[in-house]
This record gives structure tokens, sequence and C-alpha cells, in this order.
């Protein structure tokens, strides 16, 4: 990484070596009982070549200092970018051979720098019991060190809370142009024993030297008197007394009380709950604001949509940023008020074929469609958006389907997402699907063809069309969507579930049109006696 060293290239290779060694010769290997550890390497195109080798070295000679084992320390590597690649999890390996040749034969992804969804990987996939980890129930310390080099392009802050709630003991390493806030905030605490921010190669050497150190202390709740209350946790760092489900830990470190205010009444907040002191507040997902009551967040609330949803399933979007697409997905169901009477949500996945994953009938909650929308499995396929379109048109938008009847006059949108050009031919498609009434949104990534996305969308384009360069990024895209999708703010302002042929209907239509008459009669009189005006005038010049 940029910083380690001012020498030239060479220097830097006859030098890793013995770097390699001075790991290695700080004693005998850890013997003090199990660790679950898990290094999480920045990789990001940002990171050169030859820092990256540097970071293979150091991660190398930290590795031999350990005593690895089933029954010992269990190592885990992943790597990320903009996706997140699992080098080998924590139960592939039990010998240092294996793993150095894992790391040796590593290839930089050199994409963006999505650090929270990399904590979030680690949190649910690489510490699973699946991966290798052990159980919680055998108190086996879990520990990743998140080695990067820049700022994260999401956020950590979150994520990094629940990894920590979870148990796992989080070191944040950083190389000169990382941005500190941004390691504290991952880091757990006390900060000064997890956050170390490198300048130069002898700054890697100390963090190396000190975390194999720390590796190497003896369990200290195995010895003297910890006074914990419920339980103690030996970490890298010392004891950590921990309470039982349910309960807090108190500012002294060892005595637990009840769970915060928030758990202790009935709060009513429709997000999240935070206890300040003896009260509390609610909070709102990002782009939402809380409202008047202090307890719900703002959505689409005054009108009614019928709104299905097209991914790209295929080959070229990869699994990793499939993952960000739902992620995507579930963020724009955040902001609309999913009910039976309210906004309906269906999704559809199209490659090679076309799968109905939900239709909009299914699902009556918001909470219903965002755990329907993770469970969506990946087609990896090709890209036949035309299909996709006639599928739309003729199937998802049927009544059998869940979409209301055409008298209530709920709008119908359809929202395209892809990353490619189709297979097969749209124009026929795209033309019907806006034929029928649907309102039509494309959302392009990467090589999506814009010529294609206008041609799928509703006029006029540059209220119907959203592009993106990468997947980490499109999320800028949300406000723009959400002013358009949102009835209040967008295409169906003002909607009521009413039928046309309702007595009321008619009263207040008749209502609406005898009185933009009787304003034009006026505007025409007014008009007529100033012509008339004007005529005079003119006769008595002459």
């Amino acid at each position: 990484m940029r910083g380690l060293l001012c020498s030239p290239l060479p220097v830097l290779l006859l030098l890793l070596p013995p770097w390699e060694a001075q790991l290695q010769s700080t004693g005998p290997k850890c013997r003090t009982g199990p660790l679950d550890l898990v290094f999480v390497i920045d990789s990001s195109r940002s990171v050169r070549p030859f820092e990256f080798e540097t970071m293979r070295q150091f991660l190398v000679g930290l590795l031999r200092g350990l005593d690895v084992g089933p029954n010992a320390t269990r190592v885990g590597v992943i790597q990320y970018s903009s996706q997140v690649q699992s080098v080998f999890p924590l139960g592939a390996f039990s010998r240092h051979e294996d793993m150095e040749r894992a790391i040796r034969a590593l290839v930089p992804l050199a994409q963006g720098t999505m650090t929270g969804l990399a904590i979030q990987y680690a949190m649910n996939v690489a510490f699973s019991v699946a991966e290798g980890a052990r159980p919680p129930e055998a108190r086996v310390p879990r520990v990743a060190v998140i080695v990067t080099d820049g700022r994260p392009q999401d956020r950590v802050a979150e994520v990094a809370a629940q990894a920590r709630a979870r148990g796992i003991e989080i070191y944040a390493v950083g190389v000169q142009r990382a941005d500190v806030g941004s390691l504290r905030a991952m880091a757990s605490p006390p900060l000064d024993e997890h956050v170390f921010l490198v300048e130069s190669f002898d700054l890697i050497q100390e963090f190396g030297l000190q975390f194999q150190g720390r590796l190497c202390a003896i369990d200290h709740c195995s010895f003297g008197n910890h006074s914990c209350q419920h339980a103690c946790v030996s970490t890298l760092s010392g004891p950590r007394c921990r309470c039982r489900e349910g309960h807090d830990l108190l500012p002294d470190g060892k005595h637990c009380q009840a769970r915060d205010f928030c758990n202790g009444v009935d709060h009513g907040c429709e997000f999240q709950c935070v206890s300040e002191g003896r009260s509390y507040r609610c909070l709102c997902p990002d782009g939402r604001q809380l409202q008047a009551d202090g307890k719900s967040c703002n959505r689409c609330r005054e009108g009614h949509v019928d709104l299905v949803i097209l991914i790209d399933g295929s080959k070229s979007v990869r699994p990793q940023n499939f993952e960000l697409v739902k992620r995507f997905v579930n963020q724009i169901v955040d902001f609309l008020d999913v009910s039976p009477e309210g906004t309906r949500v269906g999704l559809v996945q199209f490659s090679s074929r076309v799968r109905t994953e939900f239709p909009l009938g299914r699902y009556g909650t918001a909470a219903e469609v965002k755990h329907a929308v993770l469970a969506v499995e990946y087609m990896e396929r090709g890209t036949m958006t035309g299909a996709a379109l006639r599928h739309l048109a003729e199937h998802s938008f049927s009544e059998a389907q869940g979409a209301r009847p055409r008298a209530l006059n709920v709008p119908r949108v359809g929202l395209v997402f892809t990353d490619g050009r189709s297979q097969d031919d749209i124009s026929e498609w795209a033309a019907r699907v806006k034929e029928e009434g649907i309102v039509m949104y494309a959302v392009g990534v990467g090589k999506a063809v814009e010529e294609e996305l206008r041609e799928i969308a509703s006029e006029p384009p540059e209220l119907h069309v959203s592009y993106s360069p990468d997947f980490s990024t499109m999320t800028h895209l949300l406000d723009n969507l959400k002013g358009s999708i949102c009835p209040e703010e967008g295409i169906s302002a003002g909607t009521e579930l009413r039928s046309p042929c309702e007595c009321e209907s008619l009263v207040e239509f008749q209502g609406r049109t005898l009185g933009a008459l009787d304003s034009l009669t006026q505007n025409l009189a007014r008009l007529s006696a100033r012509l008339e005006d004007l005529e005079n005038q003119l006769a008595r010049r002459k």
C-alpha cells in the first residue's frame, strides 16, 4: 500500500524475507486456547500491485506465528472491493503451507471499496458454523482484522456495530490514505487498542508484532478473579464481561442490568428505537424522515400503485452484484406503503428465461416483501429482456396475479433493472407494455445500452431512465426513483381508489367541468368587452 516504503520495489523485495522471519521468530506459537480469526483484506483498485504484494507478505509472515489447527486457531481470509470473495474459509485448512499457497495465489479484485459489504459478509457468512466457525455456545473468541487503504464507499458504522454485538472483536488497520473516522467506526473498544494507522513499513511490522503478542496472551478468564456478574470472555486485549440475553453491561464493566429503556416500554417506533438516559427517540432508515408523531417514517402514503420490478439475473451480473441488486430493491420497498389497499409489489427475474419470484397479490407488508427478495436465487444465464417485457405485459398485471381491476384506476408501474444488451428483440414488447397503460422505468448499470433503456422507458426518458456506472454506487438513483414512483411525489399524485362510475365520482367530475366552463365563459366575456372598447377608440380617432 502507498506509504509503506519510499524505497524502490527491488529494495522492498529484499526486505520482505527478514520481515517474515521477525514475525515468525517472536517465540512459541499461541497455545492458550481456540480462536476463530478472519482477515478482511482490501484489494480495491487504489491498492497498487507492489502494495498488495507487501500486504500478502505481511499476512504470510503473521500466519506463520499462529498455532493453527481444528482445535486451536482457525484462520479464514476474505478480500473485497466492490464485491466480496472468500480466499479460504475458517474450516478449510489446518496447515500453514495450505494457507500460504492460497494467499500467494490471490489475485486482487481491483474495483471499488465496499468495506461495509465486506463486514456484513464476514458477520453473516465467514463467521458462520457452515464456514467452519465454532458455535456461539462454545464461547470461542471471534476476531476480525480489517486492513484497508482508503475511505469506504458505503456505510460501515451500523453493520460494524451489529458485528460487535454478535461477539466479533474487530481490529481496523488503515494504511496512510485510510479514513481514520471510518477505522474508529469499525473497531471494537477500547479504540486505542483496536485502531492502527500505518504510515510506514516499520509501523506495519510493529502492528504485526503487537497483534501476534496479543494472540499469545494467556486466557484471562481462566486466571484470577474477573468478578463478572454473568460470564467472562477472553479477548485479545484482556477479559471482557458479557451479560445474558436481555441484559446490558453497566459502566463498571462487570455488572449487568435489564436491557435499555426501549425494551422496557411500548415505544411504537416504526423502524428503530434509541435509548437516551431514561427516555428514547425513534430513528428512520437513510433517506426517510421522521413524521410529526415522532414514531413513523415518511413513505408513499397518499396514493396507490401496482409495481412490478424486473431484475436481470444474467451471468454478466455476477453473484455478489446480484446481492447488491436485491439490497437496492429492498431500499425501494422501504419508501413504499406496502399493503393490500396501498402499494402492491411483484418481482420477476429474467435471464435466458423468465421467472415470477412472487406476484403482486402475494405479500401484504414491506417486511414480507423484503424477506422474499432476499430469498431470491440467482439464475446466472443469458439476457432475454424482450421475453421479460412480454411476460410483464401478458401476465404480471393480470388480476389473477394480484393486480387491481382497471376500473379502480390504480397506476400500473414496471421497473426494469438490467446491466447489458438484450439477446432478443425488445421493440415489439417495449411498445406493447406502454400501450397497455403501464408506466415504465428503466435502470441501467455498467454495460447497459442507453438506446435500449430509452426504448423500454416511458416518455419523457429523462424522467424514466436512470443509469449508474457501477453496482456499488447505484444507491444514488434512489432519490430519482422515489420522486417518480411515490404517488404523492410522482405519476399518481392524488390517486384515489374510486370507481369512475360511482355517483360521487360523476358528481365531482361534473362539478369540475362546469366550473372550468364557467371560468372560460367569464374570460371570453372580458375579452369581447376589451375588443369592443378598442374598436370604439379606433372609430373616434377617424
